[in-house]
């Protein structure tokens, strides 16, 4: 199918790419977002500003092309993700970084979370460390905080904090309303096999606009092995209800696990498994060193009739190969839908979607879905795709992303995740890719829909 590409320079070229079944052609903008300096940049995350659209903030971890050195990276778009701008900073001390994330607050006001270690894989580390912060802008990008610690171990290595992830309550009347919630792995000790080491989920929280956070607080009663696949409890992505309540869903030995607060994120209910995962949360992929289908959580805030419904979506194999998946709750996860296959290619045709990730759209209540996508391709060559439910995730629409396909090296890091926001019918999927055999890049899909419908502008 021939669909059309807005290059970074503004020239529009013909792209021939792979047919999504269900989705005619359409118009979309695909720009480049990391510039030269990110050297290989991955574990991206994406944010709209709700006080003016047109503004885009991504972050993610890369290495500086001239030091070498781990760092993050923010980009910022006051054009509606046209073009960008690129900002670096160090990780606190010269650790290693990763796990970046970005969430906003109704007034802008945007959070950059992440990790920064030292000495993890080291058999007698000096001076190890490792912790999690967030750094903080109030001006759309311009100037950012210094990183405000949630936690941070001096001089060790154990336990180590892992695959953070943060959300800010937008939700009107909440009484934890701008409240900052930040939910990951903690690992007893990363990798041991002995079987006392654990996994747990923890969470913590500011209540002054990440300035300060809580001490951590233990969600999962119990807990999962430290060798980071299947057995190990991870992708705990905080959700914020109607009421201030938080959602969390996580991936571990079980399945999919859910679980909440009342009460601003101090206490928790007890664990229950919502859904078994075929294969794991750990898949094995060509192409990539390592490959995860670990869940994403989001509730629908929107005036709609679905407002309300909590969301789920994650990638198991049930079908033979990987696929990806949302299931949804109308009653605050007491009870669940059954799942519901969000690529509409032939069932178990033996080609993979990976690293999916999802926004609901707060303005129309529509759920939309990002994954990397194999479908029709060979060996390791991979294209992207959206995916967009105005039903409540009945049914979705699969929109062939127009990049050109690329061929993986499981040489290169690649990363755990991708990104993607709505708003207003806004949808801006960010993703990492290979622009040649050993280095990648970070693009961003720039959709325009009709509000509630399946109509591009």
């Amino acid at each position: 199918m021939t669909r059309w590409k807005v290059a970074r320079a503004g020239v529009i070229v013909g792209v021939t790419l792979l047919a999504c079944e269900s989705a005619a052609a359409q118009t979309h903008r695909v720009v480049r977002v990391t510039e030269a300096g990110a050297r290989n940049p991955n574990e991206v995350s994406v944010a709209i500003d709700p006080t003016d659209p047109d503004r885009i903030i991504a972050v993610s971890k890369a290495s500086d092309s001239e030091t070498g050195r781990s760092a993050n990276f923010e980009y910022v778009s006051d054009d509606g993700g046209v073009t960008w701008r690129t900002r670096r900073s160090e990780s606190p001390r010269g650790r290693t970084h990763g796990d970046d994330a970005i969430a906003m607050a109704n007034d802008g006001t945007a959070h950059h979370s992440f990790i920064s270690f030292k000495g993890l894989r080291q058999e007698r580390p000096e001076a190890p460390s490792n912790g999690i912060f967030v750094t903080t802008t109030r001006n759309g990008g311009r100037s950012w905080s210094a990183p405000v610690t949630v936690l941070d171990h001096a001089n060790a290595i154990t336990p180590f904090e892992d695959k953070p992830y943060l959300a800010v309550d937008r939700v009107s009347g909440s009484p934890h309303r701008d409240a900052v919630y930040i939910a990951w792995t903690r690992f007893d000790v990363y990798g041991s096999t002995h079987p006392d080491d654990r996994s747990h989920i923890f969470v913590s929280h500011s209540t002054d606009r990440a300035s300060t956070f809580t001490s951590p607080v233990r969600v999962s009663d119990v807990g999962g092995d430290t060798l980071d696949s299947d057995g190990t409890l991870e992708g705990a992505v905080p959700a914020i209800g109607l009421g201030g309540e938080v959602y969390l869903v996580w991936a571990g030995p079980s399945g999919l696990v859910f679980d909440r607060s009342d009460d601003g994120g101090w206490t928790w209910g007890d664990d229950r498994i919502i859904q078994e995962t075929p294969g794991g949360w750990d898949i094995d992929v060509d192409g990539f060193s390592r490959h995860n289908g670990m869940p994403v959580t989001g509730v629908d805030r929107s005036g709609g009739p679905q407002r309300g419904r909590v969301y789920v979506n994650w990638i198991d194999e049930r079908h033979g190969d990987p696929d990806a998946f949302v299931m949804s709750s109308s009653d605050g996860g007491a009870t669940w839908s059954d799942p519901v296959r969000v690529n509409d290619d032939p069932v178990g045709n033996n080609a993979a979607q990976m690293f999916t990730w999802m926004a609901v759209d707060p303005s129309d209540g529509s759920v939309n879905v990002v994954f990397y996508d194999r479908r029709g391709l060979a060996g390791t060559s991979t294209g992207v795709t959206l995916a967009r439910s105005v039903d409540g995730g009945a049914t979705f629409a699969n929109y062939a992303i127009d990049l050109d396909p690329f061929e993986c090296d499981p040489a290169v890091f690649f990363g755990d995740y991708t990104g993607i926001d709505a708003f207003g019918g806004r949808v801006v999927p960010v993703f990492m890719h290979f622009v040649d055999a050993s280095e990648m890049a970070v693009s961003a899909a720039l959709f325009e829909f009709e509000p509630g419908t399946q109509q591009l502008r």
